[in-house]
């Protein structure tokens, strides 16, 4: 019986696209398994790839444009308009502008790393003519709230004294008041929808500084100067605005863009898949599979809160499909995800090395994980427990 094997992985962050991490999957698999039918569906959370996976599957178009990048220099960023659509709809990814890979190592700190260039994203959008804009979360190298994004679109941060304040989520300790009287007015007429993490919320001890800042370099002391600053980004909006957001879900999407674009914009926050999985075919696909390859950088207590893998196995479940994943690193916990649908997991390294190194010959190390999966895979096959 030819086996039917899916390949739905993420990206490896800062390192392999989706598409490539499949490729590269499939290209060990076939080392063992040349017979097996195998079905590919990289899949996008929001984001990188965001943009060009709807773009790509819908036929539409992708248009490239400079912008401000996290740490103030302008950066090649891009948008898109998807195709067949009743309403022009265009299609954008945060990180684009303001993704942790645009941070080089040496300058991360997320008390000054700015979204103000996903604002241009969208800016961009309205001057092309967009009536809905998709915007995808996920990848962020700022902690800023959105608020960035909400100084380019026109929308006034103030301190005390009625002066703008300065870019960067440090920043945000210093609100006072925010005023919407210069808000770009065409936001007005545009229908906003966000793709993002509905586990990330902005405040508590869960909040996005504390979870995510250290990974965007922030100290220990660090993280508690955005965990007060966003506290008090969230009691300036609750006054002047009247929305609660401090831990409504979503709101720490992205350093907290959830927020800014809920908040500030009038966007509507949506769980993630809800919609990455209008445009993605994934269960055709896997009413069709015998078997489920997913992966992703790091694996850890934290995939199955809206990862990709942990995504994949949930649904994979709901058709009694196994699921193995492949990941960068196996980290803290990552034993619970023996409980929520992945039934094996392993690193695609087999000895030590440097992160460098890991980046380096990644397409190289998983191939040759994928290859020892098809090989364990072949074992399982030639067993008899009659």
């Amino acid at each position: 019986m030819t086996l039917r094997i899916l390949i739905a992985p993420s990206g490896f962050k800062e390192s392999l696209e989706a598409d490539k991490v499949a490729d590269c999957i499939e290209a060990g698999l076939l080392k063992v398994l040349p017979d097996a039918t195998i079905h590919k569906a990289p899949l996008v959370d929001g984001g990188e790839g965001f943009t060009k996976a709807l773009v790509t599957v819908t036929g539409g178009t992708l248009h490239p444009l400079v912008v401000t990048g996290p740490v103030g220099k302008p950066v090649d960023a891009y948008f898109g308009f998807l195709g067949n659509t009743e309403i022009k709809t265009a299609v954008l990814e945060m990180a684009a502008a303001a993704g942790l890979r645009l941070v080089p190592r040496e300058v991360r700190n997320p008390l000054v790393t700015t979204t103000y260039g996903v604002g241009e994203l969208i800016k961009a959008a309205l001057d092309a003519g967009a009536k809905r804009i998709l915007i995808g979360c996920g990848d962020s190298g700022t902690n800023d709230g959105g608020a960035g994004m909400a100084q380019a679109l026109g929308i006034r941060l103030l301190d005390a004294e009625g002066k703008d304040l300065g870019r960067g989520g440090g920043e945000l300790a210093k609100l006072e008041r925010i005023d919407l009287s210069d808000r770009d007015p065409r936001l007005d007429n545009v229908q906003i929808d966000v793709a993002c993490n509905w586990h990330n919320l902005l405040c508590g001890d869960r909040g996005v500084a504390r979870v995510f800042g250290p990974q965007k370099g922030a100290s220990p002391e660090v993280v508690e100067q955005l965990a007060t600053a966003l506290d008090r980004y969230a009691s300036v909006i609750q006054k002047d605005l009247k929305i609660n957001v401090g831990r409504m879900p979503g709101s720490g999407a992205s350093g907290g863009l959830g927020t800014g674009l809920y908040a500030l914009l009038g966007a509507k926050l949506h769980s993630r898949y809800d919609i990455v999985m209008e445009y993605l075919e994934l269960d055709t696909l896997l009413s069709q599979s015998d078997l489920v390859i997913t992966a992703e950088g790091s694996i850890d207590f934290q995939t199955p809160q809206g990862k990709i893998p942990g995504e994949v196995a949930r649904r994979a479940k709901q058709y009694q499909l196994p699921t193995l994943a492949l990941a960068g690193t196996i980290g803290k916990n990552a034993e619970v995800n023996y409980e929520h649908g992945i039934d094996s997991y392993e690193s695609i390294l087999t000895a030590p090395c440097t992160l460098d190194d890991a980046i380096a010959f990644a397409p190289e190390l998983v191939v040759n994980a994928a290859e020892r999966l098809a090989r364990s895979i072949l074992v399982g096959r030639k067993l008899n427990f009659g």
